[in-house]
């Protein structure tokens, strides 16, 4: 369970950051296609969760106060 909080946590915050990049990025060159925006989004937070397979430092620091 505090894998999943933690890696969602860690979603949203990619995602947001990335969408914050794309529409700066596409508001400069274009007007904002939000078809754009929602997939990049979509896959930032995608890879993300993949990423936080790998381990979540925030969770495994936490297992071993548990085991104190």
């Amino acid at each position: 369970m505090k894998w999943f909080k933690a890696a969602g946590i860690r979603a949203i915050k990619t995602a947001a950051q990335t969408a914050i990049g794309v529409i700066g990025a596409t508001s400069v060159f274009n007007e904002v296609d939000w078809y754009v925006v929602g997939g990049t989004v979509l896959l930032a937070t995608l890879t993300s969760f993949l990423t936080s397979l790998a381990g979540l430092p925030e969770v495994e620091s936490n297992q071993e106060e548990d085991r104190k």
